[in-house]
């Protein structure tokens, strides 16, 4: 980390504030525990810039900080209260003293509390995280839905009987193989069939893809095909029709 006067400058310069930029004028002295929550809210977006001693609205000019002369102390602070690196440094501009914090991402499906509560920037503020952002960074985690699994404890024989698989060879134009180990070998280095054991999973992409019948796989016998016909402009009048079962790709 090392911040320039022009990098500075040209972050003074941006039109707005961003997810991962902060401004404080902290021109005496910035409070710990609001340092604190402002560093877990800035993770809690990718991480970010935390910057004292500019005014945080434009046209931005350096104010100057009085603000924690001794960083190291602070660094460590961070770091046993909030247990992750937040870096520091002092720009020495022409018009005062400037401090950046460099706050780290937080872990993946890991959103991260300050005295119990779950923080997000609000305008010039902090909020606690909404239900549905809780529920977005949780799901970070979760398998995505193409991967997951839609039936399992296949035998090979039971993998060729529910999945067009002559269809992929001919989209691909590659000649089908001799042996049924040649096709699942194939299917598995897509993600389209799992190998677990002896056993095969077909996934939800597989399924979509290749299934001879939508309905023979639960999780995705609602995704067939359909078309809406509407009686002229009128919505209110429509009937939807299923248009096959079959896989996308079939």
């Amino acid at each position: 980390m090392s911040t320039t006067v022009a990098e500075l400058e040209r972050l003074m310069a941006l039109p707005s504030e961003t997810e991962q930029l902060e401004f404080k004028e902290a021109k005496n002295q910035f409070d710990t525990t609001k340092l604190y929550r402002y560093c877990v809210a800035l993770a809690n977006e990718g991480g970010g810039k935390l910057i004292l001693g500019v005014s945080d609205k434009p046209p931005r000019k350096v104010v100057a900080t009085q603000a924690f002369f001794n960083l190291d102390d602070i660094k460590v602070k961070l770091r046993d209260r909030l247990r992750m690196s937040v870096t520091a440094e002092v720009i020495n501009h022409p018009n005062g003293r400037v401090i950046v914090f460099e706050i780290p991402s937080r872990p993946p499906a890991t959103p991260l509390e300050y005295e119990g509560s779950y923080l997000m920037r609000s305008g010039e503020g902090l909020v606690a995280m909404t239900p549905d952002r809780l529920r977005k960074i949780f799901a970070e985690g979760a398998p995505d839905f193409l991967s997951q699994v839609s039936i399992n404890n296949l035998t090979g024989d039971d993998v060729i009987r529910l999945l067009d698989t002559q269809s992929y060879f001919d989209l691909l134009q590659i000649p089908y193989p001799l042996q049924r180990d040649g096709v699942l070998e194939k299917f598995s280095k897509e993600k389209l069939i799992i190998q677990v054991e002896g056993f095969y999973e077909i996934t939800n992409l597989g399924a979509l893809l290749f299934a001879k019948n939508l309905r023979d796989f639960d999780t995705v016998s609602d995704k067939a095909p359909r078309v809406i016909v509407y009686k002229g402009k009128d919505r209110l009048s429509a009937r939807s029709d299923i248009i096959g079962s079959k896989g996308y790709a079939t």
